[in-house]
């Protein structure tokens, strides 16, 4: 049951309950008035104290429900119920039932002893009701009675307020779980938003970072004897950067993947960069080609596109060698050049190496960097297949 029908019916019980009080003293009244033969002013002394009892409970529980929570007035209140029973049981014992208000009464405002003592002192009035007052002779029968409904109405009570407690922690679990919820679903959407953003970051920069990259590349290196050449290859970059773009920008796969495996789409990501750079680039393939899921190709073709990127703008490598290996359960790629290498010690504010790693890990994956000046560069990403 969730908090706003847990609501509702707690709504609906206790209105039930604030409602029978008055039920109850309406209904002895009317057999009062039916059943018994007492003289008129008997009769009107006893509706001035039925009308009594309405206009008490009426006034200090009806109408001021934030009394509820005053113990103090709350004791004057059950005070003069305990007062009125008292009064309208003695004198008639067809108001035995009006005892019922005093329970309701009690186990709400009242806590503890003086809960079990009101009620305990409520029932023994209602003994005393039955009997039409104390009995000169007090039979067993009387205190065997007694002790009955004083048992009776504390174990009901205790009953009453044992569940109300549980429903009130009930309550609160239900809030507390509530506010974890909707919290969790703003981390969980923060946590979303931030994770788009690390994907757009990292496809703007495998791809319009890339692209601009190369078609400067071209461009500079431009001379009067190839620049037709280099503004040709300058302007497919841009052709294929664009659609990359456009692409990245709906979350869809990269072309090379669209119908080609993923060792098929590095052969053709790998001929595409050794054409514009001018370095051979060999891809060799280990292990039985298995499918994986789409995010596992993507990651590993971007990384890559971004190990090529890299080797073409800091490397000034005469050779480079791609290696796809699938093995029982994990997939990794290899990407070495015989490059100048750096210093892996030293701080680097590229965001290359960093977008790598937050692709492999978004994976449950790792990724490995080995370089030293001087000594090439060789990178290694591993992810679950």
């Amino acid at each position: 049951m969730d908090m706003a029908a847990l609501d509702r019916w707690e709504r609906r019980l206790v209105t039930i309950a604030h409602v029978i009080p008055y039920f109850v003293l309406v209904v002895t009244t009317v057999l009062y008035s039916i059943f018994t033969a007492q003289s008129a002013p008997e009769r009107w002394f006893t509706y001035g104290v039925v009308a009594f009892g309405f206009v008490w409970m009426m006034w200090w529980f009806t109408l001021h429900p934030a009394w509820h929570r005053r113990t103090d007035l709350m004791a004057v209140f059950i005070a003069g119920m305990v007062v009125f029973y008292a009064v309208l049981g003695m004198r008639e014992h067809w108001f035995g039932a009006v005892s019922y208000a005093v329970y309701v009464y009690a186990s709400e405002v009242l806590r503890g002893r003086w809960m079990f003592f009101v009620v305990a002192l409520t029932a023994g009035l209602a003994t005393l009701s039955l009997f039409g007052g104390y009995p000169s002779d007090a039979p067993a029968a009387f205190w065997l009675l007694m002790l009955v409904f004083v048992v009776v109405a504390c174990t009901f009570t205790y009953v009453g307020h044992v569940t109300t407690e549980q429903s009130r922690m009930r309550k609160e679990l239900l809030e507390e779980n509530e506010g974890l919820h909707a919290q969790l679903l703003v981390q969980a959407h923060e946590a979303g938003v931030q994770d788009e953003r690390h994907r757009m970051a990292g496809e703007i920069h495998d791809t319009l970072a890339q692209g601009l990259a190369g078609i400067i590349t071209q461009l500079s290196a431009a001379s009067t004897s190839d620049w037709e050449r280099r503004v040709a290859v300058a302007t497919d970059l841009a052709r294929s950067n664009l659609a990359e773009a456009r692409r990245s920008v709906h979350a869809l796969r990269p072309p090379a993947l669209d119908s080609a495996a993923l060792h098929e789409a590095l052969d053709d990501v790998a001929s595409g960069w050794s054409r514009h750079n001018g370095v051979p680039v060999s891809v060799t393939l280990t292990g039985a080609v298995r499918e994986m899921h789409p995010e596992v190709e993507v990651a590993l073709l971007r990384t890559a596109q971004e190990a090529l990127a890299n080797v073409a703008k800091h490397a000034s490598a005469s050779r480079v060698g791609l290696t796809l290996s699938y093995m029982e359960d994990v997939v990794t790629l290899d990407v070495r050049d015989d490059g100048v290498g750096f210093d892996l010690a030293r701080p680097s504010d590229g965001f290359g190496l960093p977008a790598m790693r937050h692709r492999v890990h978004r994976l449950s994956g790792a990724l490995f960097v080995e370089s030293e000046p001087g000594a090439g560069t060789a990178i290694s990403a591993r992810v679950p297949a």
